[in-house]
């Protein structure tokens, strides 16, 4: 089922949750979204805190449905989805399904565990960059089925932030081998 731009107004936890499971495919290249991290304005860790409107997060301010890009350490793109304005759903790893061909040439490794393990890696892999920072992702390049069957989520801490560290807004598929790190499981 394709998602509606309605999809994306809904709070952005609720669509993290959502898109387990999904297939993401850009240009014919990509697979199912098997982990996310959320983040909205009166997150600490984002940005888009306070509603603070800046050059590269103007798009997370944005319509819903659209990609928000941006480089990390100025080194590796990031692909988010914005939902409601100021709130944006990180895409952190894909179990490849498509175009896996050309995910191993962009990437230069051949293990597919690790070609889409990681935000950095996933938009590595997909060819993404500062040119579909947003883009609708509606239509093309990207192409969006929502999952309709149940999965087992896990909920945990995000990971790589400072501030609001503590918060559990990091969700993945339970028992995949396409995760960018594991899930400690509270003891």
């Amino acid at each position: 089922m394709r998602p509606s731009k309605c999809f994306f107004e809904q709070p952005v936890d609720e669509v993290a949750r959502a898109l387990i499971g999904a297939v993401l495919l850009v240009n014919g290249v990509g697979g199912r979204i098997v982990e996310t991290e959320s983040y909205d304005a009166d997150d600490p860790a984002s940005h888009a805190y306070q509603m603070r409107r800046t050059a590269r997060n103007a798009t997370m301010l944005g319509p819903p449905a659209r990609a928000y890009v941006y480089r990390s350490y100025g080194i590796h793109w990031c692909l988010n989805f914005v939902c409601e304005p100021g709130s944006a759903v990180l895409i952190r790893a894909l179990e490849p399904l498509a175009g896996i061909e050309a995910m191993r040439r962009r990437r230069g490794t051949m293990k597919d565990s690790l070609l889409c393990a990681g935000p950095g890696r996933l938009c590595e892999a997909l060819g993404i960059d500062r040119r579909q920072d947003g883009a609708s992702l509606l239509r093309k390049p990207f192409a969006l089925s929502l999952s309709e069957g149940e999965r087992a989520i896990l909920v945990g801490p995000r990971i790589g932030l400072t501030k609001a560290a503590e918060r559990r807004r990091r969700f993945g598929e339970k028992g995949s081998l396409f995760l960018s790190r594991r899930f400690v499981e509270p003891s």
